[in-house]
């Protein structure tokens, strides 16, 4: 940036601020405290009296919905953020923030709510898949790429989930029990470097409580820390329900409590401020955070938006490709009797794939919950290989399903939703994406209302792909009426069970409700309908139940035999494995590691029968791979967005390097994992193992993982030659010696000699990607941050540097040191 563009932006700052002021100015308490609550699910109040638009948020991180649960108006779908991380490319991460801001504006949505920053403290975690990584320093930068690249785009984000939501069990009302030190250096160490690295315009903060204190009402860490010692001047915002008390909420540096109409804020806070019970000048900072936002975005008069043009145009589909690409983590690849790797797969003419398991049909996308988009089209691994290799070399079979359950209707259902009056006259219909209805706040049909609703009806026609027995079943609370071609399934009223969070109960167990024999191809009507109850009563009105269905059921054997004879007539084997939303989603953690089904026998068999088995691992977080070392490939592509099969084609035939490298530890087992224990006892999880999660802990144990953090294959070698290092800079140069190029992520550790405090044993210091083609050498430039050398001073309360011994380790992964040399601290 110039003097004169600083110059400009330095003024631009000053009238927004002057025009915050000018405006707040103007609003008496009773509109201070309406906009300080949200107006309905997804944005906050206008005033035209001082010129204020309203604000409009959207979930993220992998998307931008919008505020309708619609296909209608379909979304990019990009990899999960696990895949982002595990580009380990901070501008990779902020050209996608870019492409996320040009979705967000397009829907005329100014804040979008992501990214989710919480660590992988434990891989049972439910939610892992749309966090970034395990460790604080690599979730740190690739968050502020995103942010960056957002807010580039002129659209705000919200930072989240501030702090210590790293599980999912009881998240509504847990105390996270985490001793200054690990509470510091790791969970919120990726919060400080976004807050330094990219300024956001916005914060969400968490449900749960941290050390007794409910991170809503914890003035400590919001005003204290994250406002007064990092210099955050943005909009903190609560997560969806999670603000519980007026006082406490304005008191502990909570802007807005979303969603409305009815909050801890608006009339309440007014009224505390007139019974002495809550000063205004709280009111008075919190009204003008809000508005500092809406000048950041263009919406209040006299402000001009940071962004003033926006950036050039990006195409979606082709970057969501990119972006899957580059975190695919080829963690296997073996050389076969030939001497050839088993990937890229052999160009040569008549070579023969067989291309195995349910998933490589209906691909798993995304992660369920909040992050859920819809986007216009979806590339299979079967979709993307049928198109990439030549007519007659591909052959597919099932082999394994992930799921015996039923799941929302989907593939070959064509729904829409009918709402009705008690009388039976229409209100209004729309389109749904699949058989699964979540409406929440003003999210209806046009002409439909909670108050005239009586009935909702999911209504369409369904075209089986195979004869058979399909069942049908519901999802959801309440009284249902389910017919299929004309005749009457089940009639009935399903009751809450022991469900703790809504998403869980939403998402929980699916239930049978009856079957109907179907013909491959032949049209049959269906229709769910559902009597919506009176919801007056709720602080946030909603809709939540679905249609479910479950194909014809084969004998699993049979299934896996017909693989294993597909597997046996080609040169090389494909098996794609996945995990399901009732494994991986928002609301509940999981219970253990395994992949769902009889997918493992699935690879098992076939791998026994050919030796170039490829197995495709579709998961967005770890799972046990017990038949890795029998196959001659693994490749993890984790949920790897809308474009995955396009992707998965480009990196199988080589015309793309696989660029992942892991951004957390892949355990063998579960029972090697040194930290498991997400369930709360007695209200309280206590983060007892300290300072050492992933690698830190395997280290510190001496428990060898099944792939190390940061460990990732290309299709090339590369020579690691010299390591030159100093407090500030290392550089490390290397050669591609390989036969095509490549891109190389060198990883930066540090290990102390002799340490006078407790410490890991070695930690990511800092990492640098380079690219080089056969034979060419490069040097990566790689600065040492200065907090890599400190640790927190629980007795002094701040930051002190650790002098002394410390070996500087560059390599490959965490596993895998290529180079060391020491430096001395003094």
């Amino acid at each position: 940036m110039t003097d004169a563009d600083q110059a400009r932006d330095t003024t631009r700052e000053q009238i927004r601020e002057d025009a915050v002021e000018t405006a707040l100015g103007k609003l008496d308490l009773d509109a201070k405290a309406r906009l300080l609550s949200g107006q309905d699910m997804w944005s906050l109040p206008a005033l035209p009296g001082i010129g204020l638009e309203s604000l409009v948020m959207s979930d993220g991180p992998v998307g931008v919905r919008g505020v309708r649960w619609t296909a209608d108006d379909p979304s990019i779908a990009l990899p999960s953020p696990t895949a982002l991380a595990a580009a380990w490319d901070p501008a990779l991460a902020r050209r996608a923030g870019r492409l996320l801001a040009q979705e967000a504006r397009r829907k005329g949505v100014h804040v979008l709510l992501a990214p989710t920053v919480n660590l992988h403290r434990s891989p049972l975690g439910g939610r892992h898949f749309e966090c970034y990584s395990e460790d604080p320093y690599l979730t740190g930068a690739v968050g502020s790429g995103y942010v960056n690249g957002v807010q580039d785009g002129g659209v705000g984000t919200t930072v989240k989930h501030f702090v210590g939501n790293d599980a999912e069990t009881e998240r509504f009302t847990v105390d996270n029990a985490i001793a200054p030190r690990p509470l510091r250096e790791l969970y919120l160490a990726p919060f400080e470097a976004i807050v330094a690295g990219a300024r956001p315009w916005g914060i969400m903060t968490s449900y749960n409580r941290i050390n007794g204190t409910t991170m809503t009402e914890n003035g400590h860490l919001v005003n204290g820390v994250l406002r007064g010692a990092w210099g955050f001047d943005g909009c903190n915002v609560s997560d969806w329900m999670a603000a519980r008390s007026t006082t406490g909420a304005i008191e502990g540096g909570l802007d807005v409590a979303m969603p409305g109409p009815q909050t801890v804020y608006g009339p309440a806070l007014a009224a505390a401020v007139r019974a002495g019970e809550v000063a205004e000048a709280a009111v008075d900072e919190a009204v003008r955070n809000v508005l500092r936002l809406a000048a950041r975005v263009g919406l209040l008069e006299g402000a001009p938006a940071v962004v003033a043009e926006p950036p050039a145009p990006v195409d979606g589909p082709a970057l969501a490709r990119e972006l899957a690409v580059r975190g695919f983590v080829l963690v296997r690849n073996e050389a076969g009797p030939d001497g050839r790797p088993a990937l890229p797969l052999d160009a040569a003419a008549g070579r023969t794939v067989a291309l195995l398991g349910a998933a490589a049909r209906d691909a798993r996308i995304l992660g369920g919950g909040s992050a859920t988009v819809f986007p216009e089209r979806v590339v299979s691994p079967l979709d993307g290989l049928s198109a990439a290799l030549p007519a007659g070399s591909l052959t597919f079979a099932v082999g394994a399903d992930p799921s015996d359950e039923l799941t929302p209707a989907d593939q070959g259902f064509e729904l829409r939703a009918v709402c009705r009056d008690a009388s039976g006259a229409v209100l209004g219909a729309g389109s749904l994406p699949s058989g699964q209805v979540q409406w929440i706040g003003d999210d209806l049909p046009a002409g439909a209302s909670y108050a005239t609703m009586a009935s909702i009806e999911v209504t369409g026609r369904f075209v089986p792909r195979e004869s058979g027995e399909h069942c049908f079943g519901t999802r959801g609370l309440g009284a249902f009426t389910l017919a299929v071609g004309g005749r009457t399934l089940w009639e009935g009223v399903q009751d809450r069970g022991d469900e703790a969070d809504p998403f869980e109960a939403f998402f929980g167990a699916p239930c049978e409700r009856g079957r109907a024999t179907l013909t491959a191809g032949e049209p049959v009507e269906v229709s769910l309908t559902f009597q919506v109850p009176d919801v007056a009563g709720l602080p946030v009105k909603a809709i939540m139940f679905s249609l479910l269905h479950l194909g014809p059921r084969r004998d699993a054997d049979e299934l896996i035999a017909e693989a294993v004879a597909a597997a046996r007539g080609a040169d090389t084997a494909v098996v794609v494995v996945a995990t399901t939303e009732r494994v991986e989603s928002e609301g509940f953690d999981r219970r253990d590691l395994r992949l769902p089904g009889r997918q493992d026998d699935l690879v098992r068999a076939v791998a026994a029968v050919n030796p170039n088995t490829v197995v495709v691992v579709n998961a967005g977080s770890p799972v046990e791979l017990p038949w890795r070392e029998d196959v001659a490939a693994v490749l993890l592509t984790w949920f790897p967005g809308q474009e995955g099969g396009a992707a998965l084609a480009d990196v199988l035939r080589g015309d793309a390097e696989p660029g992942g490298r892991l951004p957390t530890t892949w355990p063998a087992a579960l029972t090697d994992a040194p930290v498991t224990e997400v369930v709360p006892g007695d209200g309280r999880l206590e983060y007892a193992e300290g300072l050492f999660i992933g690698y830190r802990a395997y280290e510190k144990h001496g428990i060898a993982p099944a792939y190390p953090f940061g460990h990732g294959l290309g299709y090339t070698d590369w020579t690691y030659e010299s390591l030159q290092a100093t407090a500030d800079t290392v550089r490390v140069r290397l050669t591609n010696t390989g036969t095509r190029p490549g891109r190389e992520v060198v990883q930066v550790y540090l290990a102390p000699a002799a340490d006078p405090v407790e410490r890991p044993a070695s930690w990511l210091a800092a990492f640098a990607g380079v690219e080089a083609g056969p034979g060419e050498s490069v040097e990566a430039v790689i600065d040492l941050p200065a907090r890599a050398f400190e640790i927190w001073d629980e007795a002094a309360d701040g930051w002190q540097r650790i002098g002394g011994v410390h070996e500087v380790r560059a390599g490959r992964s965490h596993g895998d040191t290529r180079l060391t040399a020491t430096l001395d601290l003094g």
